[in-house]
């Protein structure tokens, strides 16, 4: 694949206006890029960065084709966009990551399917579209286990445990879903949580960051801590390079995430991949001072066809990141009286539970 130069003083469109478009919007300046916004909502964090925006539908055809020709080459802060978005903008920008590893990673089932065919495990799943797919899919999977829209879903929402134990109201759980395509996942018995948040270059350059451990409150990511402990460095050349593989299979360009699930099994370990995010992500967070090139700075260099940068630890330290959830972000004055503290919030205006409102990262000698 190759990729066209995209030099400074150009456009880099970015659809989608939260916080990661507005961390993206960031580490484009820096490189002396402008950049245009494209996104439904008029209190969007990424609009108060960028020199350009566009309010408008996702599905909004006419405003889609304007902003494409405005910019660049485009890029995304979130993998939920219509299939038909991407082709729009694909068809009048270069648009990366690419309409066709949307695709695959947008859809559980196709993403699933994916993976096992490249050999990599995953959780057992079955794809659910009835009642008696349901009946079906749990008599193979078994219990406990994990129902799921196959769209749409992130934080824990979209989903929900059916226990080893207890009653199953078919009926009533599969209208909690409102008739949308599931799957049903086995439940894999996981020590922790982990992910390698890595890019790549259409030249095929790749540069991961160390291994993260992930540790989620309520179906939300609150810490993450760099490098994951208490795991081999066998196991952590092996999540490296599983991330690896997916990103050659999707031929991506850009900054993805692999989540993944630690199993230990007597005296070996090996990791089970979770899912994939084609996109920058929330444990890459720590990178912006925790590393010598941020998951930011690489998205932008990766998607402009740029060498990449370093993605070693400064200094070689230890790091650690919490979310600000909610009203946490209240205490922003004591976090930047903390020694070592960096604060990082993201202009949304109100404070709401389970709303990611900002982050703070520590470098640890």
């Amino acid at each position: 694949m190759s990729a066209r130069l995209i030099e400074p003083g150009s456009t880099l469109g970015i659809v989608g206006g939260g916080q990661l478009g507005r961390m993206i919007a960031l580490a484009a300046a820096d490189y002396g890029l402008k950049v245009h916004v494209f996104a439904p909502d008029a209190d969007s964090p990424a609009f108060d960065v960028a020199g350009a925006t566009t309010r408008a539908a996702y599905d909004d055809a006419e405003a889609l084709a304007r902003f494409a020709e405005a910019v660049d080459v485009v890029t995304y802060e979130f993998e939920n966009i219509p299939r038909e978005t991407a082709e729009i903008l694909a068809a009048r920008a270069p648009l990366h990551p690419s309409a066709s590893a949307l695709a695959v990673t947008q859809d559980r089932l196709t993403e699933k399917s994916f993976i096992n065919g490249l050999g990599i495990p995953t959780a057992p799943f079955r794809a659910i579209d009835s009642g008696d797919d349901f009946d079906r899919a749990l008599e193979a999977i078994g219990r406990p286990s994990v129902l799921k829209t196959r769209r749409f879903g992130y934080d824990g929402k979209g989903q929900r445990m059916i226990r080893a134990e207890g009653a199953i109201e078919r009926s009533a759980i599969m209208a909690e879903f409102g008739g949308a395509p599931l799957i049903l996942e086995g439940f894999v018995p996981f020590e922790r949580e982990v992910s390698v948040v890595a890019a790549r270059s259409a030249d095929g350059s790749f540069a991961a960051f160390d291994l993260c451990e992930n540790e989620h409150r309520d179906h939300i990511l609150a810490v993450t801590r760099v490098p994951a402990t208490g795991i081999s460095p066998e196991t952590a050349a092996s999540a490296i390079a599983i991330a690896r593989r997916i990103a050659d299979a999707l031929d991506y360009v850009g900054v993805l995430a692999v989540e993944m699930f630690l199993v230990r099994e007597g005296e070996s370990e090996r990791v089970v991949v979770n899912e994939i995010a084609p996109r920058v992500h929330n444990s890459g967070h720590w990178t912006i001072e925790g590393a010598l090139t941020s998951q930011f700075a690489q998205h932008v260099r990766a998607v402009c066809g740029w060498p990449l940068g370093d993605a070693a630890r400064t200094g070689g330290m230890r790091v650690e990141m919490h979310n600000l959830i909610g009203d946490e972000a209240e205490g922003w004055r004591e976090i930047l009286a903390r020694p070592g503290a960096h604060l990082h919030l993201y202009g949304k205006g109100e404070f709401r539970p389970g709303r990611k409102m900002g982050h703070v990262t520590r470098l640890i000698p």
